[in-house]
């Protein structure tokens, strides 16, 4: 069976899990200031403690600016998490009016809060879920609280910039493979937020 855990016939053997395959980035959307259109770009460079080049976090002025910064850099979400809500809601929503900045396939994002994973060759930490907020439903004009409430995706920080692309692989890494890329360890690893 694909996928499945295999073993040694050895007595005490320790199951060897299959390695996760990648999740993919398919959107990237970037916008220039708090409350402005989001506008698609094919790809943007992660600036490391900022967020993304020319997005309104990384410049300071998102709506949400005053919260902690490494909660505010980076927004995933999943496309098929956005189709659910647009049926759900009997109306059109696509990934850009969810203004969240890197929209993926293929990776369960909510696993990735308190964890190091790479996007292309950019290391992120997952802090956070991204609950919706009733200001999306004032941009949109849409009721989307109850229906995003568990696929709003997560909020990420980045502790190891470089260019992102559409395309990129979306992969969790080990504690070790995240300190090799710089990532603070110990006392200086990040802690997540439960939201």
């Amino acid at each position: 069976m694909p996928g499945a855990p295999t073993t040694s016939r050895s007595a005490g053997a320790v199951p060897v899990l299959p390695e996760r395959a990648p999740g993919t980035v398919v959107e990237i959307w970037l916008a220039d200031a708090a409350a402005e259109p989001m506008r698609r770009v094919p790809s943007v460079e992660a600036v490391t403690g900022r967020g993304l080049a020319g997005d309104r976090y990384a410049r300071g002025g998102g709506t949400w600016a005053q919260y902690p910064d490494l909660e505010k850099q980076v927004t995933l979400i999943d496309r098929a998490a956005v189709a659910e809500v647009a049926q759900e809601i009997g109306a059109e929503f696509s990934t850009g009016d969810t203004r969240r900045n890197l929209v993926t396939t293929g990776i369960d994002l909510p696993a990735l809060v308190g964890r190091w994973f790479t996007v292309g060759g950019v290391l992120l930490f997952g802090m956070k879920r991204c609950p919706p907020c009733t200001h999306l439903e004032r941009l949109t004009g849409l009721r989307l609280v109850k229906a995003m409430v568990h696929r709003g995706g997560i909020n990420a920080a980045v502790f190891a910039g470089g260019r992102i692309a559409d395309g990129d692989a979306v992969r969790l890494v080990s504690d070790a493979e995240a300190a090799a890329l710089g990532a603070p360890t110990g006392a200086g690893r990040p802690v997540p937020r439960t939201v």
